[in-house]
């Protein structure tokens, strides 16, 4: 008897160090180091769903992480998972086969997802998507409803009601945006917020189509009246960099913040009270559609050769579905890219509501596959703008034909 219970004890004992050996641990890079409590939680709830496999979250500076990653992956020591940059971003990785090409068949959620979303996460050359899309962001304006409400503003409907909205706070001894421009990406970024309705739909798909080019009147125009909202920025704006911005801000100082949708969450951080709203910033007409603009800024990818191929595909799945996502949007106050998404924030909601009348913001999505890149040339640009150094139409030209280096549509 005492044999029997003796072998039973050690049968016991080899069944669970055999299912020890083969749990599998995969590995997640990101430059979200300030995600990591929550990316932990969504990781036990997989792994509640899948006990044989773990995951181990790693994070890098965010300036660094692409480098990091690609010497990593080179060197054949990179990550089983990892989230992807976009557009540009990805296509060095993808183009040297570090990522798993994904499809329909490995996973099927992705039938779903938008086309803009899928095409963020696309290998150009090949068709192929090499990450499943995580969330977009927004360009548009960030408001403080309270300011407004104080001082009788509505959210304006043409270029005419947001200048005169601009007086009735600067008459009351209030910044009407707090934005600077000493911070170069900040230049890109309120381009896009401010002037999208401007530009407006048909010059971003005669762009695309290679009707036209940056010299384009329509763009000109936008650009002009970036110049002239600029005199409602704060005064020395072009010395102010962007987390002095975003604390004129959050301290209630200033009534507007141009920027992108991944502001709120931060904002919040900074000023648990404060009450924000979002619009579009108008066209020149209160009949002109208010667009904002869009892009994807991140992806869920696997390596091409991960410990566990079957484990990392079981993830990237994890990663396609409402049971990730919606988590993920409430919580990281994400606008998810999945389908479906509903949204506890009322102001995530109000964002995803503006998407649906949007343009790509193009700079990044369209014009960041060769150098110069189209970031690049639109902050020089705008710093120029906006320190009297250059005209719109010169900015224009600047743009179409430092592109023209490597963007064949503006090839002459």
């Amino acid at each position: 008897m005492k044999k029997l219970i003796l072998g039973a004890a050690i049968a016991c004992s080899s069944l669970m160090s055999a299912t020890a050996t083969f749990a599998t641990e995969l590995t997640f890079w990101t430059w979200r180091q300030e995600d990591k409590a929550e990316y932990e939680k969504f990781f036990d709830d997989f792994t509640k769903a899948n006990p044989d496999i773990t995951i181990r979250f790693e994070a890098f500076e965010a300036t660094s992480y692409n480098t990091v990653l690609s010497t990593a992956l080179a060197g054949g020591k990179g990550p089983d998972l990892m989230m992807t940059r976009t557009y540009g971003g990805i296509e060095s990785l993808a183009g040297a086969g570090y990522l798993m090409p994904l499809d329909d068949k490995k996973v099927p959620a992705i039938k779903g997802f938008s086309e803009p979303a899928l095409a963020s996460s696309t290998m150009r050359s090949d068709k192929t998507l090499y990450a499943v899309p995580a969330a977009s962001q927004t360009m548009l304006v960030i408001y403080n409803t309270e300011i407004f409400q104080k001082n009788g503003i509505s959210e304006p409907r043409s270029w005419d009601e947001l200048i005169a909205a601009c007086e009735t706070l600067k008459a009351a001894g209030i910044m009407p945006f707090a934005n600077g421009t000493a911070t170069g990406w900040q230049n890109e970024t309120i381009v896009s917020a401010l002037t999208s309705s401007i530009m407006g739909k048909a010059f971003y798909a005669d762009l695309m189509a290679g009707k036209t080019d940056f010299n384009d009147k329509r763009y000109i125009e936008a650009l002009t009246k970036l110049k002239e909202i600029s005199k409602y920025f704060p005064e020395g704006f072009v010395g102010l960099d962007y987390a002095s911005a975003q604390q004129l801000f959050t301290s209630e100082m200033a009534g507007m913040f141009a920027g992108g949708s991944f502001e709120l969450a931060n904002f919040v951080k900074q000023n648990p009270a404060l009450k924000m709203g979002v619009f579009a910033a108008p066209g020149l007409k209160a009949e002109d559609e208010k667009l904002v603009g869009l892009f994807f800024d991140s992806g869920f990818g696997a390596n091409a050769k991960p410990k566990d191929e079957a484990a990392a595909l079981k993830f990237v799945n994890y990663a396609a579905s409402k049971e990730f996502a919606q988590p993920f949007a409430n919580r990281l106050s994400n606008v998810s890219a999945v389908p479906g998404v509903t949204f506890d924030s009322e102001l995530l909601a109000k964002v995803a509501e503006l998407n649906t009348n949007s343009i790509a913001y193009m700079t990044l999505v369209n014009f960041r596959y060769g150098e110069p890149t189209g970031s690049t040339l639109i902050q020089a640009g705008v710093s120029k703008l906006l320190n009297g150094q250059a005209t719109p139409a010169d900015v224009g030209k600047s743009m179409t034909d430092g592109l023209a280096a490597w963007y064949a549509p503006f090839k002459k």
